[in-house]
């Protein structure tokens, strides 16, 4: 299965690098979203993906909690600055919707700025479609106890175990699952749906993300190199 799995992951990464010369060629933008609780498999995910594509053309951002952000204008201010340009591909590990999970889990946020959250993401999100940028949301979820065993792996090994300024969230906690439900009921929407990814299995978790982005880029990504202007077949 393990070989299965290999050759799998091999042929979506070639399907995702051969997808990202159109992109480049037609100068369109890409956001991917890698969100989920840890311990599901996004870094397993995130390594192949990256492997796929021109490093020169896509950049990572991790994002953790800032207790700066309050006193810095707008919340969303940060992604801002991070968005991709013409050609290029923005993935976040952990994204803008740390505020609608974490922060409603710890009890960081009351319901008015929760609602009023969910508005902003999905009026940002429409923004980034209206201008053509590619943006692809996938969520890893993962059974209580296996989290709570690979987190266990994890606190095992000195290494593993270095940073992370809190501790995980745990997906059997009944606040997880109320604050996944709004997720689903408050952000899929018809202009960036969630792809949810069951991260149980690493490899068949990073198969399915991979399969994912490549689905979705295949349906909005020309099947033409551009043609310049005077180039034959292009009517004067």
């Amino acid at each position: 299965m393990i070989g299965s799995h290999d050759e799998t992951l091999d042929a979506l990464r070639k399907r995702l690098g051969e997808l990202q010369l159109p992109q480049i060629a037609h100068g369109r933008r890409a956001i991917i979203l890698f969100e989920g609780p840890q311990g599901a498999g996004k870094k397993h995910a995130l390594r192949q993906l990256a492997a796929a594509f021109d490093p020169c053309r896509f950049a990572v951002h991790r994002v953790e909690y800032d207790r700066r952000e309050s006193a810095e204008g707008h919340w969303l201010a940060r992604f801002w600055c991070q968005l991709p340009g013409a050609g290029d591909t923005a993935i976040f590990f952990r994204s803008w919707y740390r505020r609608v999970l974490d922060d409603r889990i710890r009890g960081r946020i009351d319901d008015s700025a929760l609602a009023r959250s969910f508005d902003e993401i999905n009026e940002f999100e429409a923004q980034q479609r209206d201008y053509g940028t590619m943006l692809v949301k996938l969520y890893f979820n993962i059974s209580q106890e296996i989290q709570k065993e690979r987190l266990e792996q994890r606190a095992s090994d000195p290494w593993l175990s270095i940073g992370g300024r809190e501790e995980p969230i745990d997906v059997g906690d009944p606040a997880y699952a109320r604050a996944l439900d709004g997720l689903k009921k408050h952000s899929n929407t018809r202009w960036s749906p969630w792809r949810m990814i069951d991260g149980d299995d690493e490899d068949a978790a990073a198969v399915a993300a991979l399969d994912a982005v490549a689905e979705a880029w295949e349906k909005v990504l020309p099947a033409q190199p551009p043609r310049l202007v005077g180039s034959p077949g292009r009517a004067a």
